[in-house]
């Protein structure tokens, strides 16, 4: 796993925990290649039923995935200042900022994978 050291979890209002920086980043930056454990399919209607839910990546193949590190951890934005690559071939999701960031602010990703897209995800966000 590799990431920025100016990376932390802090609050998020009304989110819950977040994902922040401490420093500015500047737009390309690789923020964090995170690991993954790929979660076959069949196993997926388990992970449905726990606290898991909310945090998997759908993956290749119909097969969903845990980000390790802070993966799982970034909130959604329909304006984020992230995006994720899921890189299949090495079982990684990279977290890359779109825009310069300041410091202290949080760090959030479209969680429909297109960092442009609109259309509704399965809640409601804060």
């Amino acid at each position: 796993m590799q990431r920025l050291l100016n990376i932390y979890i802090g609050d998020s209002k009304e989110k819950g925990r977040g994902v922040f920086t401490s420093l500015p980043i500047k737009a390309g930056d690789v923020i964090e290649i995170c690991p993954v454990v790929v979660i076959p399919k069949d196993e997926i209607e388990l992970i449905d039923r726990t606290a898991l839910y909310d945090y998997y990546f759908l993956w290749e193949e119909g097969c969903a995935a845990m980000a390790l590190g802070y993966g799982s951890l970034y909130n959604h934005s329909y304006s984020p200042n992230v995006e994720y690559i899921m890189d299949f071939e090495d079982s990684v999701i990279i977290i890359k900022s779109l825009r310069d960031i300041a410091s202290n602010e949080e760090l959030t990703f479209n969680y429909n994978g297109d960092p442009f897209d609109k259309e509704r995800i399965w809640f409601d966000p804060m």
